[in-house]
Order: structure tokens, then C-alpha cells, then sequence
């Protein structure tokens, strides 16, 4: 079977005056569905600069990214668009909501730019927010969530399109202790349903919860390994997240 995510010898270098910066120098990575990822790395080591080339918000100076089949190496703007929109659902530690909107029509918004209708849009966002224990807050506003409930409503608009991969940058970053457990919990149990999670922190015991966890350094790999200590966080109180 076909890796879901296939890098080979990627690279990205930035002209900044007559500065050349090597971000990237040389990245190659598979990736295979269903798998849940970490990446980390100190400031400075590539692993912001991978994750955008991941989500499609940028292309590499070199090499080839393969994604579900599809050679998204040297597309156009317009063309990584509908790629990020159709295979990639991202998780942000902004949570990134529009404050004017509710939760519904926060997570409904993809569905926009895929031309659903109004009422399949609401229904799918209505059964994605059920998902994620928020089934009862639909029709609230950013500010009227906490930070936890807000992430919940992000990792809903993620799911929305079934997505090929979970792209979650820091996604506890803005959390307290018990919360990030939360949504790290919430994390374990869309990934047991199948899906793809690349999760990308600087923290350990955030990168714990992966099944792998790849370090960066110097804009290369540093190691690459099968995490055998995944650790099970006790989640009690916690709804389970259900279909």
C-alpha cells in the first residue's frame, strides 16, 4: 500500500536581502495512514517551516511531497487551496474562530468554499460538534466558551470534510494542564477511529501521546522513532468522544 505522505529530499531556503537561510536542507519522511505523528524540534529547527509544506501553506525550494497520490510539490496557489481543503484539516493553538460566529457556523465554513448547502452544512456541523461533546453549545460564540470548549470547536471544523490528515500545530499551547489533557484525550480518540494525526509541539509530554515522534534539528531529521511509551492519561469526567 501506497504511504499516505511520501517526502523525498525536501528542502526550503529563504532570500532575506543577500542572505540565503536553508530552513530545510534535506527531509525525507513516509508518513502511512492512520498513523499518529509528532514533531519536534527546538526553535530553529525546521519543524514550523515542515509543517507548512505538510499543510500545503507553502512549497518546497527542492525535492517532492506526495500526499494521498496527488505530487503537490510545484502547485499554484489556487491549486493548494483546494488540495488544503479537501485533504487537510488544521488545528490551530489560535484556535483560529471567527468571533462573530457561532460554533455551528464556525465548524460549518469549509463546507462553504466546498459548495454544500446551507442545510447539509448545518447538519454536518450540528453532528461534527455532537462529536466532540459539545452537541449543547452550538449555537454559542467564541467568547462564550472556555479555552478547551473553543479547541473542541477548531478540532470539530477540522473533521468536517474528512479530511486525509489532522494537522495540529501546539495545540495545547494556550491551554492549562487539565485542559490539554482534555484535548489530548479528544486527539486519542479521533486518531482510534482512524484518522491521521501529525501533531507538532515542543513539549514532551504533549509529544508522548504520538506513536511516533520525529525530531528535527539544523533543518534535517534528527531521529525518527516508534514511541513505545504512549501514555495512557486517565480521562475521567471526559465525554467520550462518540460517532
Amino acid at each position: 500500500m501506497e504511504p499516505l505522505i511520501t517526502l523525498k529530499d525536501i528542502g526550503r531556503k529563504y532570500v532575506i536581502g543577500t542572505e540565503v537561510i536553508h530552513a530545510l536542507k534535506s527531509v525525507s519522511l513516509t508518513i502511512n495512514k492512520g498513523e499518529f505523528v509528532a514533531l519536534m524540534g527546538p526553535s530553529g529547527s525546521g519543524k514550523s517551516t515542515l509543517m507548512n509544506i505538510l499543510g500545503c501553506l507553502d512549497t518546497p525550494s527542492k525535492g517532492e511531497y506526495i500526499l494521498n497520490g496527488i505530487n503537490v510539490s510545484h502547485m499554484t496557489d489556487n491549486e493548494l487551496a483546494e488540495v488544503r481543503n479537501t485533504e487537510i484539516g488544521f488545528v490551530f493553538q489560535t484556535f483560529n474562530l471567527l468571533p462573530r460566529n457561532t460554533a455551528l457556523d464556525n465548524v460549518a465554513l469549509p463546507l462553504i468554499y466546498a459548495g454544500v448547502s446551507k442545510e447539509k452544512r448545518q447538519e454536518r456541523a450540528k453532528t461534527s460538534l455532537e462529536n466532540v461533546g459539545l452537541g449543547n453549545r452550538i449555537t454559542h460564540k467564541p467568547n462564550e466558551l472556555s479555552g478547551g470548549q473553543r479547541q473542541r470547536v477548531a478540532v470539530a471544523r477540522a473533521l468536517i470534510n474528512n479530511p486525509s490528515i489532522i494537522l495540529a500545530d501546539e495545540p495545547t499551547g494556550n491551554l492549562d494542564t487539565k485542559t490539554s489533557i482534555e484535548i489530548m484525550g479528544l486527539m486519542e480518540d479521533i486518531h482510534a477511529k482512524g484518522n491521521t494525526i501529525i501533531l507538532v509541539t515542543h513539549e514532551e509530554d504533549i509529544a508522548l501521546h504520538a506513536h511516533r515522534i520525529v525530531r528535527m534539528r539544523d533543518g534535517l531529521v534528527e531521529n525518527d522513532f516508534a514511541n513505545t511509551n504512549i501514555q495512557r492519561v486517565q480521562r475521567q469526567g471526559i465525554p467520550e468522544f462518540k460517532d
